[in-house]
């Protein structure tokens, strides 16, 4: 019987930094569904540029597993832990998942940012990332949506038009439930942020 036949919740899976792809890689050939979220980047050496797949949550990738019978995850080649209290795993929740593979398949470029919980956030109404909601930050080129793994405490940004963003609000973005595909697109003026909120661009 393989590992996908039940649908187990995603856990965070502690690696050895460098080893995400290999982990990765040996747990997708044991049968077990995983996500490792990456960004694309370019490394320039003295005589060549090669781009090149760098982990956007470095030292971890994300795995649905039994969290009754983990010890072929935990005696996997580079996998330290799973992400818990103590010695119990704790799930990761299915949405946070759910908004980064939106990212990862949506062709735009996201790298990590500094974990943010409260702040300006609103339901992205256009394109790739319709539907999502997340918080929004300002930045010189435009509008960064950050999204978060709350059991990390690590977050991610990706840039996105000004013109897909709808009403922004303060607070969480699990507050979610009071935006509504039914508010008009604000002016690019709209989404503001105090510098001093505001990560380094």
């Amino acid at each position: 019987m393989r590992v996908r036949s039940q649908q187990w919740p995603w856990f965070a899976i502690l690696v050895k930094t460098g080893r995400e792809k290999t982990a990765n890689l040996l747990l997708e050939n044991a049968g077990y569904e995983c996500f490792l979220p990456v960004n694309r980047s370019t490394r320039r050496w003295s005589d060549r540029t090669k781009l090149i797949d760098v982990p956007l949550f470095p030292g971890y990738l994300f795995c649905r597993v039994n969290p009754h019978n983990r010890l072929t995850v935990l005696m996997t080649p580079g996998v330290l832990q799973i992400v818990g209290v103590g010695k119990t795993p704790i799930p990761v929740a299915e949405e946070e998942i759910a908004a980064i593979q939106r990212v990862q398949t949506s062709g735009l470029s996201a790298m990590p940012w500094p974990y943010m919980q409260v702040g300006n956030f609103a339901e992205i109404l256009e394109g790739p990332l319709r539907g999502l909601t997340g918080l929004v930050v300002k930045i010189k080129s435009g509008v960064k949506l950050v999204l978060s793994v709350s059991l990390l405490q690590r977050s991610v940004a990706v840039e996105v038009e000004r013109n897909w963003v709808g009403e922004v609000r303060t607070g969480k973005p699990t507050e979610k439930d009071t935006l509504r595909h039914r508010y008009a697109l604000l002016p690019s003026e709209a989404v503001d942020v105090n510098d001093e909120s505001m990560p380094a661009d």
